[in-house]
């Protein structure tokens, strides 16, 4: 069985486009593999400094993991900083790669183009994200169109660290979701809290239909495209081409048909979401970081032995 790693930055509440773009693919295939969930929580340093919300938010991304239906006995589900490994062969690579290489990262360039602060930590996100991939002997990530660049970062990062010691690290390959892999937002662009165009995965009903009645439409077209295009992510076309035909130029009709399809999705889902306490997701966390320790140390003490820091 292939080895699959995948996560979530625990950095805001979750939107229906983490659950379509990666959620949802994730439920339907993950116990194809041995699964790995990491709650990335010290990508999340990158974007967000308030240390109460972090906290939250770490929690909360487990439990909505399990509330969409991850059962944490089939899955490794564990939070990054609890594995000191991963931030210690971050280091390692860092001795073998150049500036120039990860000057030409895409999600750097867009970040630095929104006038995010350069800090290093984002210049640096995509060796620690090797390192999260490559430390486990992954096979599989699944990701977005606009993530494959990071698991071809991993691939560059494993084959220099192979050259200089020797076979260590898998090759690991990105399983793209053509079809979900980007998730539009009320404004048209990928759906992205950075950019406040999302719809609350586990909002109130109120939250829903205020962020759906707020999409951008285009009264040029025969029916809105914004509307149909995060409708069509939930239903099949064949599905909803009477409602769009029968709804022709009434906007508000379509975007209430879109409001119902969400809550007929998120609404078992949440009430799930409220059963699960803050025991039962740091049980899960504790669980899983003792069981990634345990990998992660087996690794870096080969590791740590070809590099020659092992005396």
């Amino acid at each position: 069985m292939q080895r699959l790693l995948t996560g979530l930055q625990p950095s805001g509440a979750l939107h229906i486009g983490n659950y379509l773009g990666a959620l949802k693919p994730f439920v339907g295939m993950y116990e194809e593999y041995e699964s790995i969930l990491m709650v990335a929580d010290y990508h999340a340093l990158t974007t967000l400094k308030d240390p109460v919300q972090l906290r939250q938010n770490i929690l909360d991304v487990v439990r909505d993991y399990v509330a969409v239906g991850v059962d944490p006995k089939k899955a490794l589900i564990f939070q990054q900083s609890e594995v000191q490994a991963h931030t210690e062969l971050t280091w390692i690579f860092n001795t073998l790669i150049t500036m120039s290489f990860l000057e030409l990262a895409h999600a750097y360039k867009d970040k630095e183009a929104r006038g995010i602060e350069r800090t290093v930590g984002l210049f640096d996100y995509p060796v620690l994200m090797a390192a999260d991939i490559l430390l486990y002997d992954t096979d599989v990530v699944p990701v977005g169109q606009d993530q494959k660049q990071h698991v071809e970062y991993a691939r560059e990062i494993a084959g220099k660290f192979n050259t200089a010691y020797g076979e260590t690290f898998k090759m690991p390959k990105e399983q793209i979701r053509k079809d979900e892999a980007s998730v539009p937002g009320t404004d048209g662009k990928k759906m992205s809290k950075s950019y406040g165009n999302t719809i609350p995965l586990f909002g109130t009903y109120e939250e829903i239909q205020k962020a759906v009645m707020g999409i951008i439409t285009d009264s040029s077209g025969e029916s809105p495209s914004n509307v149909y295009n995060i409708h069509r992510l939930l239903k099949s076309e064949s599905e909803l081409a009477p409602v769009y035909k029968a709804n022709k130029g009434n906007y508000k009709a379509s975007k209430e048909a879109l409001i119902a399809d969400i809550e007929a999705v998120v609404g078992p889902m949440r009430e799930k979401r409220a059963s699960i306490t803050d025991a039962d997701v740091k049980a899960i966390l504790k669980d899983g970081g003792g069981k990634a320790r345990a990998r992660a140390e087996k690794k870096m003490l080969d590791v740590r032995k070809k590099i020659g820091v092992k005396i």
